[in-house]
């Protein structure tokens, strides 16, 4: 096949390919940036920045730079109010889940999640913000907690930026 017939066949395929795409694809893979991969001092100085608390250490064996960042851990302990009625522990419920959900997409919750023993700790919330007093606030946003029927206390934690869970 001719240089000029492949790149038609190819042109073809493509232009049908992408015919193909449901606009749902179309509309996320517009949305994707382009990002130029960070090395871990300039990420450090642009979390600086910011106000957040960051260090750096080699990592003896592969002899990266990891780049250590300050979190919030905030616990959320079985509060002192928790007298309401079913209808009402619903309500909270489903307020404090829309209010984790929202610290998620905005950007200052990493991850939250329930503890299964039914014990006085409930549950955890990691605050990805740069001061312990802006997670204690966001924390203390939470209508569970304003209600009484949770309360929160929080820690600073320091874990490895970008290393996932597994």
């Amino acid at each position: 096949m001719g240089l000029k017939k492949q790149f038609i066949v190819a042109s073809l395929s493509t232009l049908m390919l992408s015919a193909c795409k449901t606009e749902t694809e179309k509309v996320i893979e517009t949305k994707k940036p382009i990002e130029a991969k960070q090395t871990a001092k300039q990420l450090g100085e642009e979390l600086k920045a910011k106000g957040y608390k960051t260090f750096d250490y080699v990592d003896e064996k592969t002899k990266d730079t990891v780049l250590m960042q300050q979190y919030f851990i905030a616990f959320l302990k079985r509060g002192d109010n928790r007298t309401q009625s079913k209808e009402e522990a619903t309500r909270l419920q489903n307020g404090h889940l829309a209010h984790l959900g929202k610290m998620y997409q905005l950007g200052y919750a990493d991850i939250s999640g329930p503890f299964g023993d039914n014990g006085d700790i409930r549950g955890i919330t990691i605050y990805n913000v740069p001061t312990q007093k802006m997670a204690d606030s966001l924390a203390n946003s939470d209508p569970s907690v304003k209600a009484g029927r949770l309360k929160v206390e929080i820690h600073p934690w320091w874990a490895a930026k970008g290393f996932p869970l597994r």
